[in-house]
């Protein structure tokens, strides 16, 4: 697909077996690329890594409280020593929560965004003054349909808020990092075939599918192709972008 030969990758939540994060993983791999699974669960991690080293590929596994910085620097300077360099950067950890304006807390607003865009903003913060360094460097932040729609897949308003606030920071970010080689990029998906989606209830599923015009929901393999094109020398004339995955389900 693309050549990631002697690129180093951080994929952040690519631990977990329910989302996405861990087909980016391999995905960057298969193409060549050593890649970090971080994450803060330690077997995910693991299986991530036997997954990606079982095929031939490179791979350091690495813990990470995203909302945390000292776990942040921790993970950029194991990266550092092992691989000499940071490429890429996707910021695949994220939370969600099902739950009312009425009934929300501002316990559950802060723990979103906590995740979701200040995780974000301390992972991105710290590898990408390693890439100014380089004078080179990808960043591919993941948002949401239900950024742009208002919801209506999963996730409550303080969701929606948070990977609205996703886009607004990678656009102005993208301004600021042009000129260092850097490109910031966003992807938006929709329904994704994952372990999420296959525990909802029969009826609640069949109302998301009559929302999307394509009539199912996308696969893992078809978000890490999207992302890893926006990381790729392909791809390098753009910045500050977003690109929809969602089957039609939201045009703009």
């Amino acid at each position: 697909m693309f050549n990631f030969n002697d690129r180093v990758v951080i994929v952040t939540g690519s631990g977990s077996p329910k989302g996405i994060g861990r087909t980016i993983a391999l995905i960057f791999a298969k193409q060549g690329a050593a890649v970090v699974v971080a994450d803060m669960n330690l077997e995910g991690v693991k299986d991530t890594v036997n997954a990606i080293t079982e095929a031939g590929g490179k791979a350091l596994g690495v813990e990470l409280n995203v909302t945390s910085k000292e776990s942040v620097d921790a993970m950029v300077s194991k990266t550092l020593e092992a691989f000499g360099r940071i490429d890429v950067l996707v910021n695949n950890a994220g939370i969600s929560q099902k739950v009312t304006v009425e009934d929300m807390t501002l316990e559950d607003i802060t723990r979103i965004f906590s995740v979701n865009m200040f995780g974000l903003f301390l992972c991105t913060q710290a590898v990408v003054k390693v890439m100014k360094n380089q004078k080179y460097g990808r960043v591919v932040n993941l948002s949401s349909v239900s950024a742009k729609r208002g919801g209506g897949v999963f996730g409550g308003a303080h969701y929606s808020a948070s990977k609205a606030a996703v886009l607004g920071f990678s656009k102005n970010l993208a301004r600021e990092v042009a000129l260092d080689g850097i490109t910031v990029n966003c992807v938006a998906p929709g329904l994704v075939n994952t372990e999420i989606w296959k525990s909802l209830p029969e009826d609640a599923a069949k109302n998301v599918i009559s929302g999307i015009p394509m009539g199912r929901p996308g696969e893992t393999k078809e978000i890490a192709a999207t992302i890893a094109f926006l990381a790729s020398e392909e791809a390098s004339y753009i910045t500050g972008e977003e690109i929809d995955i969602n089957g039609g389900s939201h045009m703009d």
